[in-house]
């Protein structure tokens, strides 16, 4: 049995899976409100809360296991571990003359440039704690395998926003001279094997004693490998609060005038950018339950004649990248059925936007989308954005990010094209 633990930004979740893919087990712990300080021991207490909740059986024919966690959420850790500030989360932008000093030397598309990314968080960190109390930075998802494994390291996915050079997957000079990469941890690709869970941990938590961690991933990616894209032109689209779209393309593509850029998957690239335009739009004007009825009585292959531009805020990342972008959402006629059918449509131009983009800058054409997320479930929008995209559009099988992390648990990094597993 393999087991996936995805950390996402509202609590954890367990998944236990067979090895032809079926669900052994589900459970999950919502964190609530958690203030910064609390924020490491609670999801320690929950990882090792929601391994021992298993059932004797299942823990006893665990073959491997691998965590996910929130990209560019920093830990600054002492050599045994323990935190020495509270983490920084991945939304936390304080890093603004970090991320400016990383773009002076990387250039200003780099996915590390942003204050909120890992590698300004880190800076940001050094700065204040000083050598003494501070010895290695880890994203969340490292640090959550290391309490396992007792190896922090960093997985491809996870240290794209702390600079690392994906041709190479090595830290470049440039990292090397903000941030001294003694006190980065070494960077593995996801999937890859880092030992057998510590023998005290195990015995501790009775799991079989030759249960191994994996290098884990990010949860958006976590959610990718969930719906099983593997060719090149094959998408996933997230339809929740915003708007994410990830690519398999033979090309990688990063542009940061477009808030674009590229994973490592292997001898492909997963590309992608998200929107801010998304599900949160549709709660401003509707509540949930009336979604299914005003959907129909739409008809998805005739146009709304509405040309809206739905974002929830002023603020656009991409397929635009405008932070002064107002939502266009006029104007509002009194059918609201008319009014949904606008929306739907609104998003569906979005996301066909996107994809264009990413083909506009040389990554392979889409020719198929998985769906996940709440939106996923709409067969009328689903019909709307097939229309736009003129592609098959479907709604994903498995859409839980902690199925995703259990399958690399399950494939290692055989998962991505080109890769041996080890």
């Amino acid at each position: 049995m393999y087991l996936g633990l995805d950390f996402g930004t509202s609590g954890v979740r367990a998944c236990v899976m067979a090895p032809g893919g079926q669900i052994e087990e589900m459970d999950r712990i919502d964190f609530g409100a958690l203030p910064e300080e609390e924020a490491a021991a609670t999801w320690l207490e929950a990882l090792l809360t929601l391994i021992a909740r298993l059932p004797a059986g299942l823990r006893k024919r665990l073959a491997a296991l691998a965590v996910d966690g929130t990209s560019a959420t920093v830990l600054a850790c002492d050599e045994a571990l323990t935190p020495a500030h509270p983490p920084l989360m991945y939304h936390d932008a304080r890093a603004v003359g970090e991320a400016e000093a990383i773009r002076r030397a990387a250039g200003p598309a780099h996915p590390a440039g942003s204050a909120s990314s890992g590698l300004a968080k880190v800076l940001w960190l050094k700065q204040r704690l000083g050598l003494s109390r501070a010895r290695l930075y880890l994203n969340q998802a490292d640090w959550l395998s290391a309490q396992l494994s007792d190896r922090p390291v960093s997985d491809y996915h996870n240290a794209l926003k702390m600079g690392l050079d994906l041709e190479n997957g090595r830290w470049p000079a440039w990292v090397e001279y903000l941030a001294d990469v003694d006190y980065l941890p070494q960077p593995v690709p996801p999937g890859a094997a880092l030992g057998l869970v510590a023998r005290p941990r195990a015995r501790a938590l009775g799991l079989n004693p030759d249960c191994l961690v994996r290098a884990g991933t990010t949860d958006s990616i976590a959610a990718f490998l969930a719906a099983g894209a593997s060719r090149p032109g094959e998408a996933v689209t997230s339809l929740g609060s915003t708007l994410v779209l990830k690519l398999l393309s033979e090309t990688r593509v990063d542009d940061g005038r477009y808030g674009v850029y590229s994973h490592w998957y292997g001898k492909l690239w997963l590309a992608g950018g998200a929107s801010n335009a998304g599900g949160a739009v549709l709660r401003q004007h509707f509540a949930d339950a009336e979604l299914p009825g005003l959907s129909s009585q739409i008809d998805p292959s005739r146009s709304s004649g509405l040309d809206y531009y739905p974002l929830p805020r002023p603020g656009e990342r991409f397929p635009h990248n405008d932070p002064a972008m107002g939502p266009r959402l006029e104007p509002r006629p009194e059918n609201r059925a008319q009014h949904l059918h606008g929306i739907l449509e609104g998003l569906a131009r979005i996301e066909a936007l996107g994809y264009r983009r990413l083909a506009e800058l040389g990554a392979t054409p889409l020719a198929r989308v998985e769906s996940c997320g709440g939106g996923a479930a709409n067969p009328v929008f689903q019909a709307i954005r097939a229309r736009h995209l003129g592609v098959p559009v479907n709604q994903a099988a498995h859409q839980e990010a902690c199925y995703g992390v259990a399958r690399l648990a399950c494939h290692g990094t055989s998962l991505f094209p080109g890769e041996r597993d080890d």
